[in-house]
């Protein structure tokens, strides 16, 4: 069992940059791969990043590239998602997961954390 934490969202201008953080329990959190997601108001949750159980491969939405990393650090239990140069469109509640991730947009998670508010304003 994965219990899944978020922190760090808020309000930022557009251009700016935020770092979520994402703090689990459990003692087989190095195990699991680990996903970011989003739902913006008004619409379905869609797929962020995700980074390898081994932390060497990561994969990122179109949108993101570029703009966002993702890194974990299994020492303390947690996953980042670092975004620069937001926009107004990346506004959204974002969610980390935990589960299993096949390559490409191929995932399968088990364990999701009850999200923060990311809010860009232009």
């Amino acid at each position: 069992q994965v219990q899944l934490v978020e922190s760090g969202g808020g309000l930022v201008q557009a251009g700016g940059s935020l770092r979520l953080s994402c703090a689990a329990s459990g003692r087989t959190f190095s195990s699991y791969a680990l996903g970011w997601f989003r739902q913006a108001p008004g619409k379905e949750r869609e797929f962020v990043a995700v980074i390898t159980w081994s932390g060497g491969s990561t994969y990122f939405t179109d949108s993101v590239k570029g703009r966002f990393t993702i890194s974990r650090d299994d020492a303390k239990n947690t996953v980042y998602l670092q975004m620069n140069s937001l926009k107004p469109e990346d506004t959204a509640v974002y969610y980390c997961a935990a589960g299993t991730y096949y390559g490409g947009r191929n995932y399968g998670m088990d364990y999701w954390g009850k999200g923060t508010l990311v809010t860009v304003s232009s």
